[in-house]
């Protein structure tokens, strides 16, 4: 199937955009609300921010302006809202509503039914299809306090999600229980509802914008396995053959795809980065190791994303203790290790299989003879000297109708692009779910 974008006035049966109201009460960590509305725009969602009075103080409406990309709301009796209506009518459209922060003051207000402000009142006035989901953030002694503590049993009992908060150091200089979660620990647990409701609240039309955001969102259900970083193949207990792998590329795949809604797995050979919030990560050491973790998790995985630099000999021989320094040289034998991408593209259903090469010459000639002899439907191309350990990359994907060049960016950007592509080719290979309708 011809998968194709529409113009303003197409109609589309693929998900909507999702949209959110993000509420801003009056907290410190209000400032992490401007990198949680980014992350939000910058996966496709429409966000509309609602703010409090209190919530100025800290952040403005210019800077949540800017990065929504929208109007921002602050006032009950806003003359662009028709009959002065902002609590009815921003509400109606929304697929959920998310307070960050969401201070000891406004849950208090929540679980008495106060409507004093815009934002109070639109929460109460929330269409009982639109969840609501608060960041608690808070002095470790507020969210202590016993009626803080009731007022969440009672928030919990109305059906309202609570996300944190957490542990750490708070602006007071004190260190406990309150602290607001990362804008990217919030959006990876909001995002996956967030575009689950809106599938199921299907609208009017999208714009060309709208459906290329789409297209990285339509992991919703699908499974992924992703493999990053080198390995290392023992030669005795504390020598081995390894590679100067990062790990970076690997990981922003399988961030990409979870923010694209994918259940991943990521398989890790010995890297020094954080796993990736919201993702399960196993870690591996060897070549061996790798190919074991993968195949005892492939099964019923939708996509398979082979990152990891995995060494191509492995020592015959390791020894058991140290080898010990002489002055007489010695010779290694080494054996090719299983090559893990080619082993999986081979099963009789293989999942879709996207294919990594790192080249020093004739990256894209090489490249795509290893798509060839592998016998996979995606390869990315990039320069294995300007790539490795660099926080950004430049990539050619190539698959069967030529190559796409991707020019230099951020890993995470470039990630972000990969999963793009290879949700444009799956869905091409299964025209039994579309995804944008041409043109009536």
């Amino acid at each position: 199937m011809n998968v194709s974008t529409p113009k303003q006035d197409d109609r589309t049966h693929a998900a909507p955009a999702p949209r959110l109201i993000l509420g801003i009460s009056g907290g410190i960590a209000a400032y992490k609300s401007a990198e949680l509305t980014r992350l939000f725009v910058k996966a496709g969602v429409n966000v509309t921010v609602v703010m409090t009075a209190s919530a100025q103080q800290f952040v403005t409406t210019v800077t949540m302006q800017a990065l929504s990309g929208k109007k921002v709301f602050t006032d009950l009796w806003d003359a662009d809202i028709p009959n002065n209506m902002a609590h009815i009518e921003l509400t109606r459209g929304a697929d959920l509503v998310l307070v960050a922060p969401a201070t000891g003051n406004f849950m208090a207000k929540l679980t008495s039914g106060l409507a004093d402000d815009l934002l109070s009142t639109l929460c109460l006035a929330r269409s009982p299809n639109c969840p609501l989901f608060l960041a608690p953030a808070m002095n470790r002694e507020m969210w202590d306090h016993p009626a803080t503590q009731r007022n969440v049993q009672t928030l919990l009992a109305d059906g309202v999600t609570l996300l944190g908060p957490a542990p750490g150091d708070q602006a007071c200089g004190e260190t406990g229980m309150g602290r607001m979660l990362e804008p990217e620990e919030i959006f990876a647990q909001a995002m996956p509802q967030l575009t689950q409701l809106a599938k199921q609240a299907p609208r009017q039309s999208i714009n060309e914008t709208q459906a290329q955001a789409i297209l990285s969102k339509l992991l919703s259900l699908k499974k992924a396995v992703v493999t990053a970083g080198p390995t290392f193949e023992a030669i005795d207990p504390v020598r081995g053959i390894t590679n100067a792998s990062s790990g970076k590329m690997g990981y922003a795949i399988a961030a990409a795809l979870r923010d694209a809604g994918a259940t991943v797995t990521l398989i890790s050979g010995p890297t020094v980065l954080p796993p990736p919030f919201g993702v399960t990560t196993i870690q591996v050491k060897s070549s061996s190791q790798m190919l074991d973790a993968v195949e005892a998790n492939i099964e019923g995985v939708d996509f398979f994303f082979a990152v990891a630099a995995v060494a191509d000999y492995t020592p015959l021989a390791p020894k058991a203790q140290k080898m010990k320094k002489s002055e007489q040289n010695i010779t290694l034998a080494l054996v090719p290790t299983v090559d893990i991408l080619a082993k999986i593209a081979a099963k009789p259903s293989p999942p879709f299989c996207v294919g990594f090469a790192a080249e020093s010459d004739n990256i894209v000639e090489y490249a795509a003879k290893k798509r060839e002899n592998k016998q996979i439907p995606m390869i990315v191309a990039n320069h294995a000297e300007s790539a490795i350990g660099a926080d950004d990359n430049a990539v050619t994907i190539i698959d069967d109708q030529g190559e796409h060049v991707i020019p230099r960016a951020r890993k995470a950007d470039i990630a972000e692009k990969i999963v793009a592509h290879a949700t444009r080719l799956y869905l091409a290979a299964h025209p039994t779910r579309p995804v944008v309708a041409t043109k009536r």
